[in-house]
Protein backbone atom coordinates (compact mmCIF):
# COMPACT_ATOMS: atom_id res chain seq x y z
CA UNK A 1 0.00 0.00 0.00
CA UNK A 2 1.58 3.02 -0.82
CA UNK A 3 0.58 6.90 -0.58
CA UNK A 4 -0.16 7.07 -4.22
CA UNK A 5 -2.85 4.32 -3.93
CA UNK A 6 -4.37 5.99 -1.29
CA UNK A 7 -4.60 9.02 -3.61
CA UNK A 8 -6.09 6.81 -6.50
CA UNK A 9 -8.67 5.07 -3.89
CA UNK A 10 -9.94 8.71 -3.14
CA UNK A 11 -9.97 10.22 -6.56
CA UNK A 12 -11.36 7.27 -8.22
CA UNK A 13 -14.37 6.42 -5.29
CA UNK A 14 -14.79 10.64 -5.46
CA UNK A 15 -15.30 10.00 -9.43
CA UNK A 16 -17.51 6.73 -9.79
CA UNK A 17 -19.72 8.82 -7.13
CA UNK A 18 -20.08 11.63 -9.05
CA UNK A 19 -21.21 9.26 -11.97
CA UNK A 20 -23.53 8.28 -10.25
CA UNK A 21 -24.85 11.50 -9.76
CA UNK A 22 -25.31 12.21 -13.21
CA UNK A 23 -22.79 15.31 -12.68
CA UNK A 24 -20.39 17.12 -15.41
CA UNK A 25 -17.38 17.17 -12.52
CA UNK A 26 -17.42 13.15 -12.86
CA UNK A 27 -14.98 13.76 -15.82
CA UNK A 28 -12.29 15.78 -15.39
CA UNK A 29 -12.19 14.17 -12.07
CA UNK A 30 -12.08 10.92 -13.71
CA UNK A 31 -9.49 12.23 -15.88
CA UNK A 32 -7.28 12.87 -12.78
CA UNK A 33 -8.40 8.83 -11.51
CA UNK A 34 -6.98 7.32 -14.50
CA UNK A 35 -3.76 8.96 -15.13
CA UNK A 36 -3.08 7.80 -11.09
CA UNK A 37 -3.83 4.36 -11.90
CA UNK A 38 -2.12 4.12 -15.12
CA UNK A 39 1.10 4.23 -12.95
CA UNK A 40 -0.08 2.11 -10.31
CA UNK A 41 -1.12 -0.93 -12.47
CA UNK A 42 2.51 -0.36 -14.36
CA UNK A 43 4.14 -0.69 -11.44
CA UNK A 44 2.24 -3.46 -10.22
CA UNK A 45 2.97 -5.42 -13.84
CA UNK A 46 -0.80 -5.11 -14.45
CA UNK A 47 0.17 -3.71 -17.99
CA UNK A 48 -3.25 -4.37 -18.99
CA UNK A 49 -5.02 -2.45 -16.82
CA UNK A 50 -1.81 0.52 -17.07
CA UNK A 51 -2.97 0.56 -21.14
CA UNK A 52 -6.79 0.58 -20.15
CA UNK A 53 -6.31 4.22 -18.06
CA UNK A 54 -4.75 5.53 -21.29
CA UNK A 55 -8.19 4.23 -23.35
CA UNK A 56 -10.02 5.27 -20.45
CA UNK A 57 -8.72 8.70 -20.93
CA UNK A 58 -9.71 9.29 -24.53
CA UNK A 59 -13.50 8.46 -23.57
CA UNK A 60 -13.28 10.32 -20.38
CA UNK A 61 -12.97 13.15 -23.12
CA UNK A 62 -15.45 11.48 -25.35
CA UNK A 63 -18.23 11.23 -22.08
CA UNK A 64 -17.24 14.82 -21.24
CA UNK A 65 -17.98 15.91 -24.46
CA UNK A 66 -21.02 13.53 -25.03
CA UNK A 67 -22.78 14.45 -21.66
CA UNK A 68 -22.18 18.05 -22.29
CA UNK A 69 -23.91 18.24 -25.53
CA UNK A 70 -26.76 16.18 -23.99
CA UNK A 71 -27.61 17.66 -20.86
CA UNK A 72 -30.97 19.63 -20.48
CA UNK A 73 -31.29 23.18 -20.68
CA UNK A 74 -30.18 25.47 -17.86
CA UNK A 75 -32.48 26.19 -14.81
CA UNK A 76 -32.00 29.18 -12.33
CA UNK A 77 -28.89 29.50 -13.21
CA UNK A 78 -27.14 25.49 -13.33
CA UNK A 79 -27.59 23.08 -15.86
CA UNK A 80 -29.63 20.09 -14.92
CA UNK A 81 -28.21 16.34 -14.92
CA UNK A 82 -28.06 14.61 -18.45
CA UNK A 83 -31.15 12.06 -18.75
CA UNK A 84 -30.18 8.38 -19.56
CA UNK A 85 -30.84 7.20 -22.50
CA UNK A 86 -33.86 4.73 -23.12
CA UNK A 87 -34.78 2.52 -25.46
CA UNK A 88 -31.78 0.43 -25.77
CA UNK A 89 -32.19 -2.84 -26.98
CA UNK A 90 -29.58 -5.83 -26.48
CA UNK A 91 -29.59 -5.78 -30.22
CA UNK A 92 -27.98 -2.34 -30.10
CA UNK A 93 -25.67 -3.56 -26.88
CA UNK A 94 -24.53 -6.91 -28.56
CA UNK A 95 -21.84 -5.71 -31.15
CA UNK A 96 -20.11 -3.96 -28.26
CA UNK A 97 -19.65 -7.24 -26.47
CA UNK A 98 -18.87 -8.76 -29.10
CA UNK A 99 -16.07 -6.59 -29.07
CA UNK A 100 -15.11 -6.83 -26.38
CA UNK A 101 -14.99 -10.81 -26.76
CA UNK A 102 -12.20 -10.51 -29.49
CA UNK A 103 -10.35 -7.76 -27.84
CA UNK A 104 -10.01 -10.20 -24.71
CA UNK A 105 -8.63 -12.84 -26.96
CA UNK A 106 -6.28 -10.91 -29.06
CA UNK A 107 -4.98 -8.69 -25.72
CA UNK A 108 -4.76 -11.67 -23.89
CA UNK A 109 -2.64 -13.84 -26.36
CA UNK A 110 -0.41 -10.81 -26.94
CA UNK A 111 0.61 -10.16 -23.14
CA UNK A 112 1.05 -13.99 -22.35
CA UNK A 113 3.68 -14.53 -25.06
CA UNK A 114 5.05 -10.71 -25.45
CA UNK A 115 4.98 -10.00 -21.88
CA UNK A 116 5.92 -10.94 -18.51
CA UNK A 117 2.08 -9.16 -17.24
CA UNK A 118 0.24 -11.15 -14.55
CA UNK A 119 -2.76 -12.56 -15.09
CA UNK A 120 -2.95 -11.86 -18.94
CA UNK A 121 -5.94 -13.05 -20.11
CA UNK A 122 -8.18 -12.55 -17.08
CA UNK A 123 -6.79 -8.67 -17.02
CA UNK A 124 -7.08 -8.19 -20.65
CA UNK A 125 -10.97 -9.54 -20.56
CA UNK A 126 -11.53 -7.35 -17.59
CA UNK A 127 -9.87 -4.22 -19.54
CA UNK A 128 -11.79 -4.74 -22.79
CA UNK A 129 -15.29 -5.23 -20.83
CA UNK A 130 -14.24 -2.35 -18.74
CA UNK A 131 -13.79 -0.35 -21.99
CA UNK A 132 -17.19 -1.00 -23.42
CA UNK A 133 -18.60 -0.27 -19.65
CA UNK A 134 -17.20 3.02 -19.99
CA UNK A 135 -18.02 3.68 -23.54
CA UNK A 136 -21.37 2.72 -22.67
CA UNK A 137 -21.61 5.39 -19.59
CA UNK A 138 -20.45 8.04 -22.00
CA UNK A 139 -23.81 7.06 -24.40
CA UNK A 140 -25.62 7.29 -21.20
CA UNK A 141 -26.50 3.28 -21.21
CA UNK A 142 -27.87 2.32 -17.91
CA UNK A 143 -26.65 -1.12 -19.19
CA UNK A 144 -23.16 0.25 -18.32
CA UNK A 145 -23.60 -0.07 -14.55
CA UNK A 146 -25.03 -3.78 -14.82
CA UNK A 147 -21.80 -4.36 -16.70
CA UNK A 148 -19.51 -2.57 -14.13
CA UNK A 149 -20.74 -4.58 -11.27
CA UNK A 150 -19.78 -7.72 -12.84
CA UNK A 151 -16.68 -6.29 -14.00
CA UNK A 152 -15.62 -4.97 -10.82
CA UNK A 153 -16.39 -7.68 -8.64
CA UNK A 154 -13.70 -9.67 -10.87
CA UNK A 155 -11.71 -6.79 -10.28
CA UNK A 156 -11.76 -7.19 -6.19
CA UNK A 157 -10.50 -11.15 -6.85
CA UNK A 158 -7.77 -10.37 -9.05
CA UNK A 159 -5.93 -6.81 -7.14
CA UNK A 160 -6.42 -9.52 -3.77
CA UNK A 161 -4.24 -11.97 -5.76
CA UNK A 162 -1.92 -8.96 -6.42
CA UNK A 163 -1.24 -7.74 -3.09
CA UNK A 164 -3.40 -4.55 -4.27
CA UNK A 165 -5.85 -4.73 -0.73
CA UNK A 166 -6.62 -1.43 -0.79
CA UNK A 167 -7.68 -1.33 -4.65
CA UNK A 168 -9.32 -4.35 -3.91
CA UNK A 169 -11.52 -2.18 -1.41
CA UNK A 170 -11.95 0.86 -3.93
CA UNK A 171 -13.03 -1.93 -6.35
CA UNK A 172 -15.56 -3.54 -3.63
CA UNK A 173 -17.06 -0.05 -3.16
CA UNK A 174 -17.32 0.47 -6.93
CA UNK A 175 -19.60 -2.63 -6.67
CA UNK A 176 -21.78 -0.60 -4.40
CA UNK A 177 -21.37 2.70 -6.35
CA UNK A 178 -22.49 1.07 -9.39
CA UNK A 179 -25.70 -0.82 -7.79
CA UNK A 180 -25.97 2.74 -6.59
CA UNK A 181 -25.88 3.88 -9.80
CA UNK A 182 -28.04 1.73 -11.53
CA UNK A 183 -30.99 2.56 -9.26
CA UNK A 184 -30.47 6.59 -9.63
CA UNK A 185 -30.34 6.34 -13.17
CA UNK A 186 -33.51 4.07 -13.29
CA UNK A 187 -35.12 6.68 -11.04
CA UNK A 188 -33.79 9.75 -13.60
CA UNK A 189 -35.09 7.71 -16.46
CA UNK A 190 -38.47 7.41 -15.46
CA UNK A 191 -38.48 10.65 -14.18
CA UNK A 192 -37.93 11.98 -17.93
CA UNK A 193 -40.52 9.72 -19.31
CA UNK A 194 -43.00 10.90 -16.80
CA UNK A 195 -42.43 14.55 -17.99
CA UNK A 196 -41.78 14.12 -21.33
CA UNK A 197 -41.99 10.40 -22.85
CA UNK A 198 -39.79 10.87 -25.63
CA UNK A 199 -36.75 13.66 -24.06
CA UNK A 200 -34.72 10.52 -22.98
CA UNK A 201 -35.21 8.19 -26.49
CA UNK A 202 -31.67 7.49 -28.14
CA UNK A 203 -33.55 8.33 -31.35
CA UNK A 204 -33.21 12.46 -29.88
CA UNK A 205 -29.62 11.94 -29.73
Amino acid sequence: MSALEIVGVIVSALAIWLTARRKMLCWPVGLASVALYGWIFFDAKLYSDALLQGAFAVLQIYGWQRWYAQRRAPTEGDAKPVVPAGDVTFARLAPDLLAAVVISVLLGAAMARYTDAALPRVDAALTAFSLVAQYWTGRRYIASWTLWIVVDVIYVGMYVVKGLYLTSGLYALFVLLAALGWRDWSRALRAARDDAPYAASESRV
